[in-house]
């Protein structure tokens, strides 16, 4: 149960925090298509800010609604 409740709460961080955690791992995906490109290797670009907001804000939630869900299908 204990492990149900950390998904829960790892799921909240994660949409609380979104924006942040996609600005950083949107820059870091930058310089390492960058470094990519400088060697020959095609790498497609990094997505729009906005897409990789939100798709953060959604993993965050899905993270949160399966674990709201394992916690109610235990309790039952």
């Amino acid at each position: 149960m204990l492990l149900e409740f950390t998904h829960l709460l790892l799921g909240l961080t994660i949409a609380l925090f979104h924006a942040p955690l996609a600005d950083f791992l949107r820059k870091r995906d930058c310089a390492l298509a960058s470094a990519l490109r400088e060697r020959g290797i095609a790498f497609p670009g990094a997505l729009p800010e906005q897409a990789s907001r939100d798709l953060f804000f959604v993993f965050g939630i899905a993270v949160a609604l399966i674990s709201l869900a394992r916690i109610w299908f235990t309790l039952r």
